[in-house]
């Protein structure tokens, strides 16, 4: 008699496709490995808010119901990608091979990304709105050909510097495919996405839900709780300094200065807001290529208590960004695609205990940010506030929210009506121009 736990049948539910732009990441790998896990009953769904009794009812698309596809400029397959991190003790021995044939199929809907660093114009004979037609006929030939009834893209690539020239980098060019293709877009990464100016036009009329942005999986965590708890108790913050210690393609893209500074920049937002001002002190990043996928943190907190009494609070965080983000990614695509459903557009500010950066106008502390979520969840559970009823969307507009006529907006036929999720459109053959191929999304991880 096997010992293996039996897997549950098959959902009947709507399926909807989680589209990842650095699909053979760690963390996308992760969250892929992970889902079939929880899905297929071989593991709880430990970190994942969404499968806890809050969250009952929502209308959440089951587990089981997401299929996975995405854009990587690494040609790593999923299967081999798993076993090195199953080696590395990110994943669980044996858990490779017990979800090897979704690992499969989400390989083989991965498409090649770009374009490469240091390419001008976009690349070699396209332009940005190439590009970005590319990327949009990718998604919907996705959601076409897998009958889907929605889908959802979420960015896990590794960190970009912010662009200097105000030109659009990668990570704007697939948050411009995603809305361009009807999806609702997630940002889990600090890179530039929908925030940038050229975009804004598109994200106001899109007729999508957004978040993001650079997902808060360890030390900013901690952070958003310290923050109000120094604040609550009136204690004088003097300095707050930390440093990080992480390895794999995290580490590596972090290496670069100005992708650590778009880094930092959500660490120091969560201060400013929770404690009224950016105190001083930095946070530096050291990349160590042997820790590969885990990671530490440690604070130093000077303050100052009654009397002016010197004290110090330190914090040292030790954990895998993959297994701490992955639970996070599903949490959120499973949220994005229930909000898209109800017909809900715009930034999703209700979802900011995600973000150390986030959409829209909301709380800082994370007890705050949780009341907001749960309170998501009562909306999304009895469609208070659903559009669907009055015809008139989430952000105030009305109508089915036609992106216009701007320079990286919604082609004509393109329009996302809000009912109606992407794979209702017209698919569209993939706009490329030869092969797209290079290394400049995942890195390893996001």
């Amino acid at each position: 008699m096997s010992a293996e736990p039996s897997r549950p049948t098959p959902s009947t539910a709507p399926r909807f496709g989680v589209w990842l732009i650095g699909a053979r990441g760690s963390v996308a790998t992760t969250a892929i490995a992970g889902c079939a896990a929880v899905a297929g009953g071989l593991h709880p769904p430990t970190g994942m808010i969404t499968e806890t009794s809050d969250f009952a009812s929502c209308g959440l698309p089951p587990l089981s119901s997401l299929v996975f596809g995405g854009h990587d400029t690494v040609d790593c397959p999923l299967p081999k990608r798993a076993e090195h991190l199953a080696a590395g003790g990110v994943l669980p021995h044996g858990l490779p091979s017990a979800v090897h044939a979704e690992l499969v199929a989400a390989d083989r809907e991965i498409r090649p990304g770009g374009p490469l660093p240091g390419d001008t114009d976009g690349g070699p004979g396209r332009t940005d709105d190439a590009w970005i037609d590319a990327f949009a006929a990718d998604i919907r030939d996705f959601v076409r050909r897998q009958d889907l009834a929605g889908a959802v893209v979420v960015n896990v690539a590794s960190t970009e510097p912010a662009p200097a020239d105000g030109s659009l980098p990668p990570s704007s060019l697939y948050a411009a495919a995603a809305l361009r293709a009807g999806c609702a877009y997630v940002n889990f990464t600090p890179s530039t996405g929908l925030h940038h100016p050229a975009l804004t036009a598109l994200a106001a009329s899109a007729g999508v839900p957004y978040a993001g942005r650079d997902g808060k999986t360890g030390q900013t965590l901690l952070r958003s709780v310290l923050g109000p708890m120094f604040a609550q108790r009136a204690l004088a913050v003097r300095a707050w300094s930390g440093t990080n210690l992480l390895g794999g393609g995290d580490g590596a893209a972090l290496a670069d200065p100005a992708a650590a500074a778009a880094k930092n920049a959500g660490k120091e937002r969560v201060l400013a807001d929770t404690l009224g001002a950016a105190p001083e002190g930095e946070v530096h990043i050291d990349d160590v290529p042997a820790l590969g996928d885990w990671k530490t943190a440690w604070d130093h907190i000077a303050f100052d208590g009654f009397l002016g009494a010197r004290m110090v609070l330190q914090t040292t965080w030790q954990g895998c960004d993959s297994a701490l983000a992955a639970p996070l990614v599903l949490d959120l695509a499973r949220l994005a695609a229930r909000a898209q459903q109800r017909g809900l557009t715009g930034p999703l500010a209700e979802l900011g205990f995600y973000f150390k950066d986030p959409v829209g106008d909301g709380p800082a502390s994370l007890g705050e940010q949780y009341a907001e979520l749960k309170r998501f969840a009562g909306r999304l559970r009895d469609g208070s506030g659903d559009p669907g009823d009055t015809g008139v969307r989430a952000d105030g507009g009305t109508g089915g929210g036609a992106a216009g006529s701007e320079a990286y907006g919604t082609a004509p036929g393109d329009r996302a009506a809000e009912d109606r999720g992407p794979g209702d459109g017209a698919a569209g053959d993939r706009a490329a121009d030869g092969p797209r191929h290079g290394a400049g999304d995942s890195g390893g991880r996001r």
